[in-house]
C-alpha cells in the first residue's frame, strides 16, 4: 500500500485539445490558478489549425509539455498525456471543461493517507445545462452508471496496473476505464461530494447518443454483465433517450 503526506502528493494535469480556441484558455487558466502547488500541467494537442496552438504558446513556460501533432483519437491522446505525467495521481481536464478553485487541494487531501493503488478519486460535476451531477452514486453501481470523467483522479500507479485507455473506443474509452477498474480490478471508489470541474456539453458524445449507449452494452458485455440485465437497460436508455434523438 503506497500511502504518503498530502503536501507530498504531485498532481500532474492533463489537457487534450482539437480546434478549441473559444475555450481552451479558461480550461488552461483554471488549472494555473489551483491553490496547490505541486503539480505539473500537460497539453496534447491533436494538430489544430483554428488558433489554439497559438494559445497553448502563450502558456507553454508554465508546462511540464505540450505537442500538436495529428492523433488516433481522443483516447490516444490522453494516453500520450499519462505516459508523460510524472505524478502520483492523474486528472485529466478537456478543453473544453475547467476546474473549480481548490480543486487540487480538494483531491490531494482525499488521498491523504489512502492507498494509492487502491483508490481513484471522483468529486460532483456542474453541467452547463443539466447543472450538479453527484459524482459517485453507489445504488447505480450494479447498472453500470459512473461518475462524470472530469471529476476523475486516477493514481499513476493503477494505469500502469490496469492499463490506460482502449483506442479502438471512439467515445467510451473513459467508461471502458472506470468499468474495468472498478468491476474486474477492484478499485475502490474515493468520494468527495464537492464539485470539482465544469463540463460544457454538446460534445462529441452528445452528438451521438446511440453509438454511446451501444459502446456502453459492449463494456458491460466485455467485463462479464449478463445480457439479460445489460440488453433491457440498453433498450430503456435508448426509449429515455428518444426525444434527445
Amino acid at each position: 500500500m503506497t500511502k504518503q503526506a498530502m503536501n507530498n502528493f504531485k498532481i500532474s494535469i492533463v489537457t487534450v485539445s482539437y480546434n478549441s480556441v473559444d475555450f481552451i484558455e479558461t480550461a488552461i487558466q483554471s488549472v494555473l490558478a489551483q491553490n496547490y502547488a505541486n503539480f505539473e500541467y500537460i497539453i496534447i494537442d491533436g494538430g489544430s489549425t483554428d488558433g489554439t496552438v497559438e494559445i497553448i504558446k502563450k502558456y507553454a513556460d508554465k508546462l511540464a509539455y505540450w505537442v500538436s501533432e495529428p492523433d488516433s483519437g481522443i483516447y490516444d491522446a490522453m494516453n500520450k498525456g499519462i505516459s508523460k505525467a510524472s505524478g502520483d495521481i492523474v486528472g485529466m481536464i478537456n478543453s473544453d471543461d475547467y476546474y473549480l478553485p481548490g480543486a487540487l487541494k480538494t483531491v490531494a487531501e482525499a488521498f491523504n493517507d489512502k492507498g494509492l493503488d487502491e483508490y481513484i478519486f471522483w468529486g460532483d460535476v456542474e453541467y452547463e445545462l443539466l447543472g450538479h451531477v453527484k459524482g459517485w452514486r453507489p445504488k447505480n453501481l450494479k447498472r453500470g452508471a459512473f461518475a462524470p470523467h472530469p471529476s476523475m483522479f486516477c493514481p499513476k500507479c493503477i494505469y500502469n496496473r490496469i492499463g490506460m485507455y482502449d483506442t479502438s473506443f471512439r467515445l467510451l474509452g473513459d467508461y471502458d476505464f472506470m468499468y474495468r477498474a472498478i468491476h474486474k480490478y477492484g478499485i475502490k471508489a474515493l468520494y468527495v461530494p464537492e464539485v470539482i470541474a465544469f463540463f460544457r456539453e454538446g460534445g462529441l458524445a452528445d452528438s451521438n447518443i446511440v453509438a454511446c449507449l451501444r459502446d456502453e452494452l459492449t463494456v458491460k458485455l466485455r467485463y462479464g454483465q449478463s445480457p439479460f440485465i445489460a440488453i433491457p437497460i440498453f433498450i430503456l436508455k435508448l426509449i429515455k433517450n428518444s426525444l434527445r434523438l
